[in-house]
């Protein structure tokens, strides 16, 4: 998903964005939780910025290595050797491992390549996986390729992840 300068998703647009998850959260009385490898933690951010985060708010997990993804996560080794961290594989692992561990009622995951470096011709930089899954449903993920720098990857991914959380709160 290529964007263009129009809808590169500035700070204010992340924040509506994150409105949007918090006003649906609130709406259907679920909390969320996040599984982050490439974002560090910018998803969480965003929806922690806003005042009163902690009432649909759960619990934020950043988890790079393997071990921190098997630890935290619940993923699976041999998904990781097999598949890699940058997979729909670990992606549906991760988000799925976050609702068991956290309790949370609708959980978002992303792993990605995030550059300069750590790209291959099957997995160049800007590919991220997003993982979302709703309790009781069943986890779905979405394969991106985002253009530019490290910070434009970020930013595109926190964008993606919290316009598909809104959408998997939105019946």
């Amino acid at each position: 998903m290529a964007m263009n300068a129009y809808d590169f998703p500035t700070d204010e647009r992340l924040r509506e964005l994150a409105e949007q998850v918090a006003d649906k959260a609130r709406q259907h009385r679920l909390m969320v939780v996040t599984a982050e490898s490439c974002t560090g933690g910018w998803i969480a951010k965003v929806l922690t910025d806003l005042p009163g985060s902690s009432a649909w708010f759960e619990a934020g997990a950043v988890a790079y290595s393997y071990e921190a993804k098997e630890a935290l996560l619940g993923v699976n080794p041999r998904t990781l050797e097999r598949f890699g961290a940058v997979s729909e594989e670990t992606a549906l692992e991760m988000v799925s491992g976050a609702l068991a561990r956290f309790g949370a009622g609708v959980a978002v995951a992303v792993t990605g390549i995030a550059g300069p470096s750590g790209g291959t011709p099957d997995k160049p930089v800007g590919t991220v996986w997003i993982a979302w899954k709703r309790r009781g449903g069943y986890a779905h993920a979405r394969l991106f390729h985002f253009d530019g720098d490290r910070d434009a990857v970020r930013r595109l991914t926190v964008a993606a992840a919290l316009t598909g959380t809104w959408q998997e709160l939105t019946p």
